[in-house]
């Protein structure tokens, strides 16, 4: 009987621990998705170089997110997060530009920033990457919804600002939209219209 109760024990301690686990990982942990792997706080040019493939794309990421916000003052803050000087001036203008001129859908949710190649190297007390990346999400439309996958290349300039490090130049040098993915109606979307065969 003893043995039976030590069982219980050893599988609830068990479970607790898994559900301690289970909680970290999905509420805690860093995810790339949110930005947080984008802690470059107290890195020397070195080591941000070393770890510049693991900081980019939660960089990259937290640079969408800005570009999901539809309030002037919102994306201009988070951009602030992650860039600065010129390229703050930049990234932010292009993204308000877009916005007054309809050219960005405010109905978009990104699912994935995936880094598909990039090359460091210090100069001086910074790091320049040229890098290539995908971003995988949705745009949705009044009757429909685009699943995108584009790619894009860029020239980065990163430095050390405000104790973090962040983008200080930003040149994109191109953008691959052919896989730009498949158009699903909505479900709420008036029906087709429908040829007349008579």
């Amino acid at each position: 009987m003893m043995q039976g109760r030590t069982w219980d024990y050893i599988l609830g301690a068990a479970f607790v621990a898994c559900a301690c686990v289970a909680v970290w990982a999905l509420f805690l942990a860093p995810s790339a998705q949110d930005g947080r792997t984008a802690d470059t706080r107290g890195l020397s040019p070195d080591e941000f170089l070393r770890e510049s493939p693991l900081v980019l794309p939660g960089i990259l990421t937290q640079v969408y997110d800005a570009f999901g916000q539809t309030e002037e003052a919102a994306i201009y803050d988070r951009l602030a997060e992650v860039a600065t000087g010129p390229a703050l001036e930049q990234l932010y203008l292009e993204r308000v530009g877009a916005l007054a001129g309809g050219g960005l859908n405010p109905d978009q949710a990104i699912h994935e920033v995936s880094l598909l190649g990039m090359n460091a190297r210090p100069q001086e007390d910074r790091v320049a990457i040229d890098a290539r990346w995908r971003v995988l999400g949705v745009v949705g439309h009044s009757e429909h919804m685009h699943m995108r996958g584009n790619a894009y290349a860029a020239d980065l300039v990163m430095a050390p600002a405000d104790g973090a490090w962040k983008i200080v130049g930003f040149t994109l040098t191109d953008v691959d939209r052919t896989d730009a993915g498949t158009l699903e109606r909505n479900a709420d979307a008036p029906p087709p219209d429908v040829e007349d065969k008579s």
